[in-house]
């Protein structure tokens, strides 16, 4: 109900990250405009945020061009916590990226049931890896009522000094 901002420190981010497989990555275009992509991710074990796509992708080429980026890392449930994790990328194409792309699979799925197959399958398809060194993050956050505006939110609350149907305000909801 009523938002919420959490600073966590470097261990908390990525535990949160970490069970979260539903991120918005924002690149640079070479406009200078944004672009936003819903993406796959997951979290690598030397701490790097991974994402599979390819090369083709509008996302790689503004990558290739300037490798600052930031995600948002949403809950599965849209109105749940979420956070946004600042980073430089990296593209990693064929044949280097194998094995991140074997990582990368592991992390966001468990283990598949043929990794040769796994691998000849991102060979045949041309997949490149996107690697992103965490650089900075803020907190994990909640929509909702500022927590500025709770004495007036109580006020319209059943019992509360303007809980009659007649008075409720036409201001109880944030833009």
């Amino acid at each position: 109900m009523f938002a919420m901002n959490r600073e966590v420190d470097r261990t908390e981010m990525f535990d949160f990250v970490r069970e979260r497989r539903q991120w918005v990555l924002t690149t640079v275009k070479q406009s200078g405009g944004v672009q936003v992509s819903p993406v796959t991710g997951a979290v690598g074990a030397d701490e790097s945020l991974m994402i599979a796509t390819y090369p083709e992708r509008a996302k790689v080429h503004n990558i290739r061009h300037d490798g600052e980026v930031s995600i948002c890392v949403l809950s599965d449930d849209f109105g749940g916590a979420w956070i946004q994790v600042d980073g430089t990328a990296t593209i990693v194409d064929l044949p280097e990226a194998i094995d991140g792309l074997v990582e990368y699979y592991r992390a966001a799925a468990g283990e598949h049931p043929n990794w040769d197959e796994y691998r000849q399958a991102m060979e045949r398809q041309g997949k490149c890896m996107i690697k992103i060194a965490v650089t900075d993050w803020g907190p994990v956050a909640t929509g909702g009522f500022p927590s500025s505006q709770k004495d007036m939110f109580e006020k319209w609350q059943p019992g509360g000094e303007f809980s009659d149907e007649e008075k409720r305000s036409p201001q109880m909801f944030d833009d």
